[in-house]
């Protein structure tokens, strides 16, 4: 199956409609709002079954691991808006200094207007609707962008969108990345864009031409450290986990491994036993354990495995695209599987003696999107302290995206901005500072020629 492209005058043409509709200001209203994340709501129940078919036909996904890593956040995030939008879109008093009494302010949150969201393929549901729940609560309209990479799955989510929404209000485009720069060339009040540093580096370039504000949630390096107070057991299970989710196609899956020289031989055992634990010992079979999603990436993660020696996996089907989880030792930090951003699941490791060691190299690289840490939490709390990345978990991996009432988002080249729960809402709104001045008195202190300045100057 494939995607055929948009047309450039649809674009055009839907782009007009969404601000002019955005204009009649049918979106500012809260009922409104809520009555339309309660069709989300209901369309994301409805097209459960035929969205978990198209993810399983694009990515080998299981319906069990569509619906908790896709169709579930998106869901909790749905009811997260609909429970606390009022209090969000409430006008939020603020202290006003006494200079200024007996003024009164205020902050108002407002819709930034038109937006455009830009999915990535390979959390093709959760990545385009979670980001559209933001858009609906703050009262935007949306134009959504999914990954033609993933057809069956993109044209479930049009199917679905075009039989909720009206397309003045919010619509799918399909199509290649001349699509993109199609989308591109037309003015928004915000993009939101999902996907990797060097695409994300060109929406930015797009949206500096009309001065579009951006969130741009990308990837990177995110190093997993593993210290030699770690429980082994408990880190190998929990590293295999976030390494074989989605199989490493995950933009904050541990990319590279940092462990102690005394745990690397232990690690590796406990490594394959729990691989085996979560997919059997034929992984191949394992309805659990996805695809890489096209021959290009297929041949590019393959490549990965001649910049160190395999220790556990290797085995790979071109046909199916399939990677078996891979662990690989003894590797430069000057190779490709150490300068590129792998996603997929091969494991490159790197040992230390000396945490600092390990910090610094964290330091040396750019900014992560997550950084993992297992050992003690004390000493975990201390190499947070000491490096920065978009998000973080001690002894644990990839559960900070689980949680909608801490922000997601990157720092540095690994993204800018953040969403989920009210920092969703707060994405595609702006900020607007208001002062109120009464007329019953005016006092003179503030006029030209500034009589009692002494005074006033107390005040200041």
């Amino acid at each position: 199956m494939s995607i055929e492209n948009t047309e450039k005058q649809y674009i055009e043409s839907i782009r007009e409609k969404q601000s002019q509709f955005f204009a009649t200001g049918a979106t500012l209203e809260y009922q409104y709002r809520i009555s339309q994340l309660k069709k989300l709501q209901k369309a994301l129940q409805a097209w459960e079954k035929h969205l978990c078919e198209a993810l399983w036909t694009d990515l080998h996904k299981s319906p069990q691991e569509a619906i908790l890593t896709e169709l579930s956040i998106v869901s909790g995030e749905i009811k997260n808006h609909i429970s606390h939008l009022k209090r969000w879109m409430k006008a939020k008093r603020v202290c006003t200094p006494i200079k200024m009494m007996p003024s009164r302010s205020r902050i108002i949150s407002e819709p930034l207007g038109n937006a455009l969201i830009i999915a990535p393929w390979n959390y093709p549901v959760q990545l385009l609707l979670n980001p559209l729940v933001g858009a609906i609560s703050a009262g935007c309209t949306a134009i959504l962008k999914p990954s033609p990479y993933v057809p069956n799955v993109s044209v479930a989510i049009e199917e679905m969108i075009s039989n909720t929404f009206e397309k003045e209000y919010i619509a799918v485009v399909q199509g290649d990345r001349e699509v993109n720069k199609q989308l591109l060339s037309q003015r928004y009040d915000v993009i939101f864009f999902t996907g990797s540093p060097q695409l994300g580096k060109s929406v930015m370039r797009a949206a500096a031409e009309h001065l579009t504000p951006v969130v741009l949630e990308l990837g990177g390096k995110s190093p997993c450290i593993v210290d030699k107070d770690a429980d082994i057991e408990i880190a190998a299970r929990r590293i295999a986990w976030g390494k074989t989710l989605n199989a490493g196609q995950t933009c904050i899956a541990p990319d590279y491994l940092l462990i102690h020289e005394e745990c690397k031989a232990q690690f590796i055992k406990a490594f394959e036993k729990e691989l085996h634990k979560l997919h059997g010992k034929n992984i191949k079979e394992s309805r659990h354990y996805v695809r890489i999603v096209n021959d290009k990436s297929f041949e590019r993660i393959k490549r990965y495995m001649q910049d160190g020696d395999i220790v556990i996996g290797g085995e790979t089907d071109t046909q199916e695209r399939y990677i078996a989880p891979t662990l690989l030792d003894n590797v430069k930090s000057s190779s490709p599987v150490m300068q590129e951003e792998i996603f997929g699941p091969i494991l490159p490791i790197m040992t230390f003696t000396n945490r600092d060691n390990a910090i610094e190299f964290i330091r040396q690289r750019e900014k992560p999107l997550a950084l993992y840490y297992f050992g003690k939490e004390s000493d975990g709390k201390e190499i947070l302290r000491l490096t920065s990345s978009g998000g973080a978990c001690i002894n644990d991996t990839i559960m900070h995206i689980a949680n909608e009432n801490i922000p997601f988002g990157g720092v540095g080249n690994s993204g800018m901005g953040h969403y989920h729960g009210e920092e969703s809402f707060k994405a595609f709104s702006h900020q607007r500072s208001v002062v109120i001045t009464p007329t019953w008195i005016d006092l003179p202190f503030r006029y030209m020629p500034y009589k009692m300045f002494g005074l006033v100057k107390k005040l200041l």
